[in-house]
């Protein structure tokens, strides 16, 4: 009898271990499967008929809406750009206009395919993103009022006043680790840091210089000082979820051509002159 409940008990053991191998090998087949079974984002794209992107407007000249046409019709370098990246994919391109700070919390829920709006590479976005291949290096640069170049002429001049930035830009992070005796003013937009500078808000605001060329040439009233942040390049370049190393390279290979050919240096110029046009009307 003892030996049959053994027998018994021995045969209900490898049964059980059965099963379990058999639902640990289903598990992990299913989950290579997944895996394996999962699109390319350049094919979602592709099937969808339409790229979409994450930008902020009131940027130029990267990313700016064109006033002289009717409804939302944006223009800039970025855009330019991005079409080229869509007519390489051969679909439409899809604009999502949203502000700076949103944009990165966009493109990691998926919302979008990529993010662009003069976006720099830092070592810290790097670790949650990947980028494309710098498009454009600038240099950041203070902008005041002529009537206060005597007063400003060195970042030290700027104790106790308040600097205006782009809320979450690279300007912000300057401001914030470069004058540590100043105040720090953080707006959604460029225009709205620029419009506080006019109307003595603030006494200066840290934008890159072909941004702040485009105030410049709006406003006779203020001026670029003559000063070098420690941070002082500013590069751009394109941000994308990292694992999407597909939709990466055809980025990098636009970026190439677009350079090569000349027409990123016509796209600069061309979103230059629109944008001062604009502003001017």
């Amino acid at each position: 009898m003892i030996h049959r409940k053994c027998k018994l008990i021995l045969c209900a053991c490898a049964a059980v271990l059965t099963m379990l191998a058999a639902g640990c090998g289903s598990s992990s087949d299913s989950v290579k499967s997944t895996s394996q079974d999962k699109p390319k984002l350049v094919d979602t794209i592709k099937s969808r008929g339409e790229l979409v992107i994450g930008t902020a407007t009131g940027y130029p000249p990267y990313i700016f809406l064109d006033t002289s046409k009717p409804g939302k019709v944006y223009a800039g370098l970025d855009i330019m750009l991005a079409q080229k990246v869509a007519d390489k994919l051969g679909v439409k391109l899809k604009v999502q206009d949203m502000v700076f700070q949103a944009l990165l919390s966009s493109l990691s829920s998926n919302k979008v395919d990529l993010a662009i709006g003069g976006i720099n590479p830092t070592d810290e976005r790097r670790k949650t993103f990947d980028f494309s291949d710098v498009y454009l290096v600038s240099h950041n640069r203070m902008i005041i009022r002529k009537a206060d170049a005597d007063t400003y002429k060195t970042i030290a001049d700027f104790k106790g006043q308040t600097i205006g930035v782009q809320k979450s830009s690279t300007q912000e992070n300057v401001a914030q680790t470069e004058m540590p005796d100043s105040k720090v003013a953080s707006l959604a937009y460029v225009p709205d840091a620029v419009l506080e500078l006019t109307q003595g808000k603030v006494a200066g605001v840290i934008a890159e210089d072909v941004v702040a060329q485009q105030y410049l040439m709006m406003n006779s009233n203020l001026m670029m000082l003559d000063i070098t942040f420690q941070k002082d390049k500013k590069e751009s370049a394109i941000c994308v979820n990292k694992g999407n190393e597909d939709l990466l390279a055809v980025l990098n290979e636009v970026i190439k051509e677009e350079k090569a050919n000349g027409d990123m240096d016509k796209f600069l110029d061309e979103s230059d002159k629109l944008a001062v046009g604009l502003a001017k009307q």
